[in-house]
Formats: structure tokens, sequence, C-alpha cells
């Protein structure tokens, strides 16, 4: 009998690895490259949709969530630079502008490589010293391809998760084919889609500007000091997770390399703490909700907006809930402030008429799959794009963080909660966001998959990354006609000069014998 059980016990459990193993389950090694908290996020999500699927994953990442079965973390928060609860000050000085902000985002994406290549951790990883094999590499771009050095050492796939929509000046070595600036907005510019003339040619000028700026920073960069990743070919991604959607990002051409995964990091919704609910369910007008994320704190805006908003949200019938950093000064009665609070959750909550938010892309599709209007204060980066793409929607109103007023905030703030429209066209976007074949998360599984089944997948890849830029663009095509076109048009001139000189030295001839 004992037999008899240890054989069912082990029928069991074979029959559950076969049930939750997939066919080949892979060792990935996964490096969260950027520390900041929203970048997270998704790559965690992405991790998580892999992990819970049966494949192992080792990750290293400044962001400790605590180990389980198949997923592994390698904690680099000690070298790390974070971005959390930052100076909205710092950031509006050193990001708010193109010019400062791809030489900063480049600096910073290759001070990330440094110290992850520099982990002895990873260093035991590439020099073979750590015996693991692994058969996919699972990181983050920013503003450079350093990061593909771990897998070009490794000798295997690369997949990249890009937190925001791709990066334009990126776009072209990652997937062969760069955006079109007439239709698609540059991820630095202040609109999603270019409408008039005018922004068409800022946006062809952005998009010019930006790649000549990211070149020259990178050169410089590259001469300063010698880098491993410098003096090697740096392997492709196989592909390319992005966290967008075309519901928030306006429809365009993409490679079937890039797959969007826009709203992976969303969560089942979890019981709100009881004195935030109260507060809620209290609220007889509804609850704006007031958050500028992780990375900003509120508390260090300058004391003159801080002012226009607290004045203006003190004369509005709804409560709002804030959320910020320590004690705030004059805090208005129908005010309830919080170090942390629980967005998503309150977000789906039926009495949150508003959000009020700097337009990051994680809380936009928080926005977007709960249904709720949007006003918007971008900061920096993609943040102008994403606010920009939801007034197309007809779901938010943007406004300019520094030259906003407590009249201006209130009318706004106003307009969003008292006119349906808003609230009407937020619901629609939602419907539509959550209307799709697949999950995100299942569609990271399939197509990681896939990349592995098929050994990186290069039938994905577009045969544009082959060609130089002159090629690309047709410059030796366009060149060519215009040679060719030259020299018809120099013959036609030559042909017509000589028959027109016969034709005056037959009629000189001809006027000379009737003299």
């Amino acid at each position: 009998m004992s037999c008899f059980l240890a054989l069912l016990i082990a029928l069991s459990t074979w029959s559950a690895l076969l049930l939750w193993t997939p066919v080949g389950a892979a060792n990935i090694l996964a490096v969260q490259s950027i520390a900041g908290k929203s970048h997270w996020n998704v790559m965690r999500a992405v991790l998580r949709a892999l992990t819970d699927r049966g494949h192992t994953v080792t990750v290293f990442t400044p962001f400790v969530d605590g180990d389980r079965p198949g997923y592994t973390e390698v904690d680099v928060s000690e070298k790390a630079v974070v971005f959390l609860a930052m100076d909205a000050t710092f950031l509006i000085e050193k990001f708010a502008s193109m010019r400062k902000t791809l030489p900063s985002m480049l600096n910073y994406s290759r001070m990330s490589c440094d110290m992850m290549n520099g982990d002895q951790r990873m260093v035991n990883i590439l020099d073979g010293v750590d015996a693991r094999k692994f058969d996919l590499v699972i990181t983050e771009p920013m503003a450079s391809e350093c990061v593909a050095y771990t897998a070009t050492v490794l000798h295997v796939p690369m997949v990249y998760v890009v937190p925001f929509p791709i990066v334009t000046f990126l776009e072209r070595s990652l997937t062969g084919h760069a955006p079109n600036p007439a239709s698609t907005g540059h991820l630095l510019s202040s609109h999603g889609t270019p409408k008039t003339f005018a922004q068409r040619f800022v946006n062809v000028v952005s998009t010019v500007y930006c790649s000549a700026i990211k070149w020259y920073a990178e050169r410089q960069l590259q001469l300063a000091g010698h880098r491993p990743y410098d003096s090697v070919d740096l392997v492709k991604p196989s592909l390319i997770f992005s966290n967008t959607h075309f519901i928030i990002e306006p429809a365009r051409s993409l490679t079937p390399d890039v797959v969007q995964i826009g709203g992976i990091h969303l969560t089942a919704p979890k019981p709100i703490p009881k004195d935030i609910l109260e507060f809620i369910e209290n609220a007889t007008h509804g609850v704006i909700y007031f958050s500028f994320g992780s990375m900003v704190s509120m508390s260090s805006l300058p004391e003159s907006i801080q002012s226009a908003f607290r004045k203006a949200l003190a004369r509005v019938p709804q409560k709002v809930l804030w959320k910020y950093e320590g004690e705030m000064k004059d805090k208005p009665k129908n005010v309830m402030t919080r170090k942390w609070i629980p967005q998503r959750d309150i977000l789906l909550h039926p009495k949150v008429k508003l959000f009020i938010s700097h337009g990051g892309i994680s809380g936009v599709f928080e926005a977007v799959d709960a249904g709720v209007p949007l006003l918007g204060f971008p900061i920096y980066n993609d943040q102008p794009r994403n606010i920009d793409n939801l007034v197309d929607t007809g779901m938010a109103i943007s406004m300019d963080l520094l030259s906003v007023t407590e009249e201006t905030f209130l009318n706004a703030v106003l307009e969003i909660v008292n006119d349906k429209r808003y609230q009407k066209n937020a619901k629609i976007a939602s419907e539509r966001f959550k209307d799709r074949p697949m999950s995100p998360a299942e569609s990271v599984v399939y197509w990681t998959e896939y990349v592995l089944r098929h050994n990186g997948a290069p039938n994905l890849k577009s045969h544009a990354l082959d060609l130089t830029w002159y090629q690309y663009y047709l410059v030796d095509v366009i060149c060519t006609l215009l040679f060719i076109a030259f020299v018809i048009l120099f013959i036609i001139y030559y042909g017509l000069k000589i028959i027109f000189k016969h034709i005056n030295k037959y009629f000189d001839n001809l006027k000379a014998k009737r003299e």
C-alpha cells in the first residue's frame, strides 16, 4: 500500500509539472537598468508573467520584492542611483528641455551600464565563473544601447522592455525604421500627433536635433573613456515590448518585433485602507485624486504653485485625496493627505471624479482603465505627449505647471467635473482599452516563447537594419536620379544650343545671299 501511495504521489507530481511547466522552460537573465519605480513596475509585471508560466528568472534590480519559486533577485540598490521623491524644481531645470534631457539620459544610461557590468555577480556570469547557462536576456534601454552588452557576451537573444512609448531617437537603430515626423510626435515633443504645419515643422526639427544631440553626446562619452561595450558590435533585440496602446498612443506603423503591452502593470484591485475608504464613502459630491507619482516630491513644488492648488481645491464641493509628503501648511478642510496612496485601487472607486496627474505613463494607463478623466501638469520626458494624447481623446485637459494660478486651475477642475463629456469620453476610452484579443501578460508569454522557439526569431527583424542611413533615406537613389536628370538636361541644353547655332547660321547665310 505504501509503495502504491508513493507511486500515486510521484505520478501526481509528474502530471503537475507537465501541466504548469512549458516545454523548453527557459533560464532568463533580467537587468533593470533604470532605477525608476514606474520603470520597475512594468519590468516586474513582465517577469511575473514569465515565471507564472514556468520559466526561471534571475533579475538584477534596485527594487527588491523578495524571491519566490523560479524567481531570484540580485539586489543592486546600494550602487544604483534611484529616482524616488525627487525635487520638482530640479527635475524641471534638468529635464524640461531637449538640450538638457538627452545628454542627462544618455549619461545616466551609460552610468547604469557601467554599474551593472562592474558588479562582481554580473562579472561572474559574463566570465563563466557562474556556471548557470542563460537562454535569454531581458533589459531596458533608455538612451543608449550599452544594455545589450550582456546578451552580446553571453551569445543569447535579447528582449527589450520599454516602459514608455518607444524612444524616437533609438527607433531607427533598434527596429530599422524611423517614425514619420509628419504623423508621429517625437517622444520629447509636447504633442502626440502633429496637426498643423507649425507642429510638423517643429517635429521634424526636433527629430533631427535630438538625433544630432544624442550622436554628439555619445561620441563625447566614448572619447572620454574606454568601455567594453564601445568596442564590440552589440546585438539587436529580437523583440521589443513597448508599454503603449493605440487608445492613448496614435495609430502608427510598427515592425513585427514591436509588441504593445500597455497596461501590463495593472493588477486586480485590493481593499482600500479603512480610513481612506471612509473618507471617500462620505464624499457626497465625489472625490478628486491628486498625485504626481513616485518620482516627484509634491512638497518640493514652489510655494506659489502649492498655494494656488490649495486655495482652488478649497473652493470645490468634492473631497480631495492628495498624495503629499510631510505636513501640508494651511491644508483645506476637504483635503486628506497621505505619503503613499494605493492609486490603482482609488481610481477604480466609482466616486472618483477626476485624477490630477503629471502624466506618467503608468498613471495614464490606470486612469484610462478606470475610465477617470484627467487634468494634466506634464513636467518632463514623455509626459507632455502622454497628456496631449488624452486631450485628443476628449478625456483630459493639459496645463502648464509653472504658470498655473488659482483661477485657471479652479476653472479647469470645475470644467472636467461638471462637463459630462469628459466622463463619457473616459468611459469610451476605457472600453476600447480593455477590448483586446489577449491580455498583455499573455502577449509577453507568447512572443517571448516565440523568440526562444525560433532561435532569436530573426524573421521578425526588418531588412532596413542592414541599410546605412543614406541607403535607408534613399539619398544614394535620389542623388543618382538627380545626376541622371542633370545629364539629360545637360544633353538637351547643349543639343538645343547646337541646333539653334545651326539655325542662326542658316538664316545668316540666307540673309547674306539676298544682299
